[in-house]
Formats: structure tokens, sequence, C-alpha cells
């Protein structure tokens, strides 16, 4: 996935009226995901930062909006929600903290209509009265686009090597997700063990769920199948099984000493 950044500079030359006065002029970067694969009923987060010139700004003093690319009045999210368009209402926040130039937009109970493109606008506010200054900045000319997926992402999981009888073992299974809110939930079936699972950021908007299964198998479990399974928010799963094959010990053992055995040879008469 691209991350652009976009810098907006505007002169004290006849600025449009209302986006930019004198005062404020000045370089603005805001860095934002361009576009991001989603799953259908769940959610996204689009990571989004910005710069501005003269120091930080307490976030009391800065009112984050997003809004659909062409029309620059129907908000999908507000901080008002009586300015945010009917069907994003409940669906939309800002996860990070604008004074922290964080501009970061989660989108819930995603469906198949909420593509986008979807842009950011930072007003900064009188902190009188919260009503905006003459100041908006907004950054259209790359806004992001989600990718609308009706099948889950698929499952990562590795054909394990060869367990042996009595030895400790693991599996590990993993996919990739939009949602940490609603991370999928990861199950086994097919064997039981101690399962221990891992969360993290692999950037531009996505996260990895991992599980790892932890057991020691029989020689009986030689030939079965172990299966993974994802379930999304919205009910939505995947699953991938893969084949477990079990050495007896005593056959590993003897396959490892194998070099180590001395073979007497009877001498000649």
């Amino acid at each position: 996935r691209q991350t652009h950044v976009l810098q907006v500079i505007f002169t004290n030359q006849n600025p449009p009226t209302g986006v930019c006065s004198p005062v404020f002029c000045g370089e603005w970067k805001a860095s934002v995901v361009k576009d991001l694969d989603a799953l259908i009923s769940t959610c996204v987060v689009v990571p989004c930062s910005f710069t501005h010139p003269g120091g930080n700004l307490p976030t009391s003093r800065l009112r984050g909006i997003w809004h659909l690319k062409d029309k620059q009045d129907e908000n999908i999210y507000h901080e008002d929600q009586s300015k945010i368009l009917d069907n994003y209402k409940g669906r939309t926040r800002l996860l990070g903290e604008l004074g922290q130039s964080n501009c970061t937009l989660e989108i819930t109970d995603l469906a198949y209509d909420d593509d986008g493109p979807f842009c950011f606008r930072i007003e900064p506010v009188e902190t009188e009265d919260n009503n905006p200054t003459t100041e908006k900045f907004s950054f259209v000319e790359d806004c992001v686009a989600l990718n609308m997926e009706l099948i889950p992402p698929t499952l990562t999981l590795p054909d394990p090597d060869t367990a042996i009888e009595g030895q400790p073992f693991t599996v590990t299974c993993s996919v990739a997700h939009t949602c940490p809110s609603r991370a999928p939930k990861l199950s086994w079936t097919g064997k039981h063990g101690q399962v221990r699972e891992e969360h993290k950021d692999i950037r531009s908007g996505n996260w990895e769920i991992k599980s790892i299964l932890a057991f020691v198998p029989k020689l009986k479990d030689n030939n079965t199948e172990i299966t993974c399974k994802a379930e999304f928010f919205g009910q939505i799963t995947s699953s991938r099984s893969v084949s477990l094959y079990v050495k007896h010990e005593n056959v590993a053992l003897s396959s490892e000493n194998y070099n180590h055995i001395i073979v007497p040879v009877a001498a000649a008469a």
C-alpha cells in the first residue's frame, strides 16, 4: 500500500475564500494512506498525520473533518454528529489527537458503497466559542480509496515439519486485517493444546494476528488434519488445514544416530 505525502502551499495573494488566509498561510503537509483493501462488515483504520507551520496547536484549537472528495460539504466524520451524512453516523471516529498531528480515521460496519474516496480537512477554531475561523486546509489532491472485499483474506498456515512422538511441537497460523478494534478471532480444530496469540501493526493500515498452537504429539496423531479458522466481525469466516505427520520416538533416534553405528565385519580366514 502506498502512503502519499501531500504538500499544500498557499500564498497571501488572493487566497481562495474559505481555504486560507494570510495569517495561517504557509506550508502544510498531510500523510495519508492512498488505498486500502477492506472487508465488508468489518472496519478499516486509515492512517493519517499532518504538520503545519508555527508550532503545535492544542486539540481544542483544531477541528478535523473527513468528507467525500467531490462533495466537501458531505462529511463522513465531524465532531458534530448532526453534520455527518446519515449513513455514516455512529460509524466513524478519529483515533488520534489532532493536537499531536494525528488525524487517523476509523470506519466500522463497512458496506459495499463505503469505497470513497475520502479526504481530510483541518480547521483552526476560536477558543472562546469553538466556532471555526476562516482558515480551512483541505487535502483533496490525494484521498484514500477503499477496495471493498467480499472474500476474507487468505490465512497463512505453513506445512509443519515432521513431529516426533512425545516432543513439544508448534503450529503457527496468521492472517492480515484492517480492523484492530474488531480483530478476527483465530481458533484451532483437530488438535488441542496451549494457544498463544500475537498482534502487530504491519504498517500502512494493516495488522496481523498470529496464533501459535503448542502441544505434545502422539503416534496416533500421525496423518491427522489440523485446521485454523478465522472469524471476522460480521460472521465472515476463512479456514485452512494442514496434515500432521508424527514419527515414532525410537525411529527418530535411530535415524539421527545412523552415522554412528559400527557394523562389525568378519575377518577373512
